[in-house]
């Protein structure tokens, strides 16, 4: 509550207002003012003007002319509540209630700790995506951090109504209107499909039982055919790391099972859209169940998590493998996750029927000790930080050449979108950091599974020598030399082909061991 005659709160999650005593307010016709205005009641914390301007205006247009303007007509808003926004010549504060301030204690909580009621609140609060109708297609910046606690909200609101259906399964009537409401949200899962149907049935025969009618027969409903773009668009699950971090995981396909161990720069549902990685999913789903997770940090995982060290990499595969109940499978690496890869196929031999890893390395570029490739690698993190998920053609032109040397003009643009959806910028620049000295060269001669080692013979990313000393290194490893330029193998190259045959042809031979 602000001052002390008038309560204002500013509404995010759905239609964006502000109430004063639960009555709207006219707002500013400015979409930039009101993108402002959000920005500063959600972060709750003082700004300084020139990062401001750096954020919502560029340098021609005058900036601090321009946030001065804003702030303005954010001042007429808020009417003669003073305290409300608090201003000098350096920096800026607003001090308002936010509907997402009630939610963001849940985003990181132990949901079955919680109290139904509390949940049920949160649930009512949500009346739409964050700031929907409030994105800044130029102020990058923003819309970063728009996206991101975009992605919070939606993982909360499933998380809560998982846990809802859940926990009220034996009250059928209150448990109901969760589940249909979860199923609009992910309307290709079969199992909430069914356990929403048995709800349904459950409510019409106690509502029959209290008329005294017998229960109206329903045909029913037909499964809806699913296309593989929409089966993993939609059907996203999510368990809990042993830290409570939410991860991401999705399955598509029937066949020997592959998990492909998380790598960054992923986003479960949006990667189907991109010609990027749709390929991947689509060749490795078509005759076997392939299981994704998002890595943390990244894509419909929690973002922003403090601990993403080597270890918790590896307790978060093992967590998913836990929650998705697969019992034996191949385990697929790619990039950096070949690591992981590594170390979790020594811990549990039992359960990895074989591993193919791809595009790997022994050893972090830091770790590598090059220094030609350190100085490269470090200014590369610089401008990553500072140029992330932006239309700068220089970085663009440099980032994705070196994953994907044969992009084509749809790819350069894919990658920007990919950048912006899938991890911020703080979070790609400390992942990369932490890869950097990843070293699993004690680790190699440890591993007992079957393996297959792929590599793309002109890799920018990860030289080729990486996996041959991985395939040296491994008892009994076979190794693969792809001809391509490409970390991220594209559709239609012959390398790309190949790298499916090769793995379809291990899987055959290793997934009956």
């Amino acid at each position: 509550m602000n001052g002390a005659q008038h309560m204002l709160e500013l509404r995010v999650l759905g239609d964006f207002q502000v109430m004063r005593d639960g009555q709207p307010l006219d707002l500013p016709p400015s979409r930039k003012t009101r993108a402002l205005l959000a920005y500063l009641a959600v972060t709750g914390r003082r700004h300084q003007r020139e990062r401001l301007c750096g954020i919502f205006w560029d340098i021609p247009d005058d900036p601090r002319g321009a946030l001065r303007w804003s702030l303005s007509k954010i001042r007429q808003v808020l009417g003669d509540d003073e305290s409300a926004l608090a201003t000098d010549r350096n920096a800026v504060a607003l001090n308002l209630e936010t509907d997402h301030a009630r939610l963001a204690p849940l985003v990181k909580a132990d949901l079955s700790s919680r109290s139904t009621e509390e949940l049920e609140a949160a649930l009512a609060s949500i009346r739409g995506g964050f700031l929907a109708d409030l994105s800044l297609e130029r102020c990058f910046d923003y819309e970063a951090w728009r996206q991101a606690i975009a992605s919070e909200v939606e993982i909360v609101e499933l998380g809560i109504l998982r846990e809802l259906v859940e926990r009220l399964a034996d009250q059928p009537r209150r448990a109901l209107p969760f589940a249909q409401r979860l199923r609009s949200l992910v309307p290709d899962d079969a199992r909430l499909a069914a356990e929403t149907e048995a709800l349904e049935d459950k409510v019409r025969s106690a509502a029959a039982q209290a008329t005294g009618r017998a229960p109206q027969p329903t045909s029913p409903t037909p499964p809806r055919p699913v296309t593989s773009s929409q089966d993993p668009g939609r059907a996203v699950q999510f368990c809990r790391a042993l830290d409570g971090t939410r991860l991401a995981h999705a399955s598509t396909g029937n066949g020997p099972a592959i998990l492909r161990a998380a790598h960054w720069m992923s986003h479960l549902t949006f990667d189907w859209d991109s010609p990027i990685w749709r390929h991947w999913m689509r060749e490795l789903s078509r005759q076997n169940r392939l299981v994704r997770y998002d890595e943390r940090c990244n894509g419909l995982s929690q973002r922003h998590v403090v601990d993403i060290s080597f270890e918790t990499m590896l307790s978060d595969l093992e967590c998913v493998v836990e929650a998705t109940g697969l019992e034996r499978f191949t385990l697929l690496g790619l990039s950096q996750s070949c690591a992981v890869s590594i170390a979790y196929a020594i811990r549990h031999p039992e359960k990895v029927s074989g591993m193919i890893l791809y595009g790997g390395y022994v050893k972090g570029w830091r770790a590598r000790g090059d220094a030609g490739e350190i100085a490269t690698r470090e200014a590369a993190a610089t401008l990553m930080r500072e140029s992330w998920g932006k239309p700068n053609p220089m970085f663009r032109q440099a980032f994705c050449s070196m994953f994907i040397p044969g992009a084509t003009h749809e790819h350069f643009a894919w990658m920007d979108d990919l950048m912006l959806r899938t991890v911020s910028p703080d979070d790609a620049w400390r992942l990369q950091s932490s890869f950097s000295v990843i070293d699993v060269g004690d680790l190699l001669e440890k591993v007992s599974v079957p393996t297959l080692v792929l590599h793309a013979r002109d890799d920018n990313v990860a030289p080729v020598e990486s996996g041959r000393t991985m395939a040296a290194g491994i008892p009994g490893a076979r190794f693969i030399e792809l001809d391509s330029q490409n970390h991220i193998l594209l559709e239609g190259e012959p390398a790309f082909e190949e790298f499916i045959d090769h793995v379809r042809a291990f899987i055959a031979e290793t997934a009956g061991r």
